[in-house]
């Protein structure tokens, strides 16, 4: 018998929420083939089998929280393919006394509305009073809608209060931005910068040779990384009473997530083209979208940016993510009215801002190196060749 046990999946995760098996008791499986979906507060991950054989026992179900290095299920790697087969026909074989009996699990269906894990009875309930499972909160692990919940949402309709139980992924953000918001003294600065470089970048149509989408944040993300050679104080992490420059610059990107914040890192970064950021950037994106980031996608940051939170953002002050020193913010690029000074005369003209705001450690910045540092970001962004770059 081979154990399916739960692996490490990257630093700080000690458990995960068990979101899927693909499958059940009696499947043969064979080894490396995707065997269950686990959700963490960090990536969604599909895990392989560890060995060929067939599902004996799921001991973790979905919608389970188990701790890594728990045992979720067993193999029997005896079996063959056509016990497989066979099990799929037929009622589960006859326990022995080195194969315990497989528990009955009940089956399941994956929502495509919500991501959730619905069972058949819920399923029927919600579809029989026309209720959208989206509109529904789960009061079950991992936010799984129970049948009580089903029932509740039929019998009574929207309501004007909700009780919400904080996700796992909600729980573990709450705990490491409390975490850095009492172990780090934060400070902020933004200034208000010259934005004329995106009209350059609209002249270009936004694409580089290769057809890649340039967006405004992949531009600013290439000057940050260029400024930071100049502030390498600022790429770095606290350890304990001491401080780690680091040579290689890894930027996180903040995404949004489904119940929380995703930020994939860049790796190695400081020597990419506007081009080859946004090409590494894109990718990215797509794994996010289709929940395909590996643990190593996520870990590793040096330093970290959040884009434009809406077309209309000024700016934000994000916390910061432990135990890096700095964060770069950007608000949403606008056209407004500015003053052209031409010596004797001044004018005024249609031109385009946008504010950067660095939220950074007081251990290791102070106001006026973090103002240098984003005056240094706008001077890079006014100097960059599109011809060159993309």
């Amino acid at each position: 018998m081979a154990d399916v046990t739960l692996p490490s999946l990257g630093e700080s995760v000690t458990e995960g929420i068990i979101t899927r098996w693909f499958k059940q008791v009696g499947d043969f499986v064979a080894r490396d083939e995707p065997l269950l979906e686990v959700s963490t507060d960090k990536v969604d991950s599909e895990l392989p089998s560890p060995a060929s054989g067939v599902l004996v026992q799921i001991i973790a179900e979905e919608g389970d929280t188990v701790e890594t290095g728990s045992r979720v299920g067993v193999i029997d790697e005896t079996a063959t393919s056509a016990v497989a087969s066979d099990a799929s026909t037929s009622s589960p074989p006859t326990p022995t006394s080195s194969a315990p009996p497989p528990p009955t699990t009940r089956d399941r269906a994956q929502s495509s509305v919500t991501g959730l894990v619905l069972s058949p009875v819920v399923r029927r309930i919600l579809a029989d009073g026309q209720v959208d499972p989206a509109t529904v909160r789960g009061s079950g692990a991992g936010g799984a809608i129970t049948r009580r919940d089903a029932e509740r949402a039929v019998a009574l309709g929207p309501t004007e209060e909700v009780v919400v139980p904080f996700s796992h992924g909600q729980r573990r953000m709450g705990q490491h931005m409390a975490a850095s918001a009492l172990s780090a003294p934060h400070g902020y600065v933004c200034v208000d910068v010259d934005a004329g470089v995106f009209d350059r970048l609209d002249a270009t149509g936004r694409v580089t040779r290769d057809g890649v989408v340039v967006g405004e944040e992949a531009v600013v993300g290439a000057a940050a990384v260029r400024a930071l050679r100049d502030f390498e104080f600022l790429n770095a992490s606290v350890d304990g009473e001491r401080l780690i420059v680091h040579r290689t610059i890894n930027i996180g990107f903040v995404r949004a997530a489904v119940d929380g914040m995703l930020v994939p890192v860049v790796h190695a970064a400081s020597g990419l083209s506007v081009g080859a950021l946004a090409r590494r950037l894109a990718d990215l994106e797509g794994r996010v979208v289709s929940r395909q980031l590996t643990a190593d996608d996520l870990m590793g940051g040096t330093f970290t940016m959040v884009g434009p939170l809406s077309a209309h953002s000024l700016s934000s002050v994000p916390l910061l993510i432990q135990p890096q020193v700095a964060v770069l913010s950007m608000g949403g690029v606008r056209r407004v009215p500015v003053l052209v000074d031409e010596g004797s005369d001044v004018t005024v003209a249609i031109g385009r801002r946008v504010v950067l705001g660095l939220t950074f450690d007081h251990r290791v910045c102070e106001p006026f190196a973090a103002a240098a540092y984003l005056e240094r970001v706008a001077a890079i962004l006014a100097n960059i060749d599109f011809d060159r770059e993309l």
